[in-house]
C-alpha cells in the first residue's frame, strides 16, 4: 500500500524555523521526484519545491517566493523527504503537503503569527 505521512507543522512566530518531514511507504522516495505543495486559506494548492530522484541527480527546487528560505533534503535510509522552512512569514501559512508516486499525503498545517 502506497501512502504519505507529513509530520512537523504547527504554530510558529513570524522568523522562527520549523522542518517538516515526508515518510513514505509502498515505494523508494529516492526513485520517483518527490514534491511539497501548499494551500493557504482562500488559495489554490501551489507547488512549493521538489528533488529529483538520484537518478537525476536528486537535485532540488523550490518556488521563488521561498528560495533562500526553504530548502529540502532526504534521508533515502529512512525513506523520509524533509522541507526545512526558515524565517516563516505570514503569507506561509498553509497546509503543507508532500506528494510522490501519483500519491498524496493528508497536510500538516502551518500557521505563522505573532
Amino acid at each position: 500500500q502506497v501512502y504519505l505521512v507529513e509530520s512537523g507543522g504547527g504554530l510558529v512566530r513570524p522568523g522562527e524555523s520549523l522542518r517538516l518531514s515526508c515518510s513514505a511507504s509502498g515505494f523508494t522516495t529516492s526513485t520517483v521526484t518527490m514534491s511539497w505543495h501548499r494551500q493557504g486559506p482562500g488559495k489554490e494548492r501551489e507547488w512549493v519545491g521538489h528533488v529529483l530522484p538520484v537518478s537525476q541527480g536528486a537535485i532540488t527546487e523550490v518556488a521563488e517566493s521561498v528560495k533562500g528560505r526553504f530548502t529540502i533534503s532526504t534521508d533515502n535510509a529512512k525513506n523520509m523527504v524533509y522541507l526545512q522552512m526558515n524565517n516563516l512569514k505570514p503569507e506561509d501559512t498553509a497546509v503543507y503537503y508532500c506528494r510522490g508516486f501519483d500519491t498524496w499525503g493528508q497536510g500538516t498545517q502551518v500557521t505563522v503569527s505573532s
